[in-house]
């Protein structure tokens, strides 16, 4: 189901409402996120693993579940990313 507040824009799209100093809009309600230097410090690149994506089943709360797919398309790589980050944490924390 769309949303009708979404609006998709071309990379070439983009470029030519920055030139024109136009702003592409946003929810009212979508947090700002500022990307200072703290965060490049910290940010790191996560590929894709090589032995790629499993399908499974999974078995989760109907809240958690309607709370990732109320955020959009790609609800399933949002849960997958917050795994990866619990993974990782429980990894460095092993060490």
């Amino acid at each position: 189901m769309a949303r009708k507040d979404i609006r998709r824009y071309s990379p070439t799209e983009l470029k030519e409402l920055a030139v024109k100093g136009d702003v592409v809009p946003v929810r009212p309600d979508a947090p700002e996120i500022r990307l200072d230097e703290e965060f490049w410090h910290n940010a790191r690149i996560v590929m894709p693993s090589e032995g790629g994506k499993e399908r499974i089943t999974l078995r989760v709360d109907r809240d958690v579940l309607e709370w990732f797919k109320g955020h959009g398309r790609g609800y399933q790589t949002r849960i997958n990313a917050v795994l990866r980050s619990f993974v990782e944490m429980q990894r460095h924390d092993r060490k």
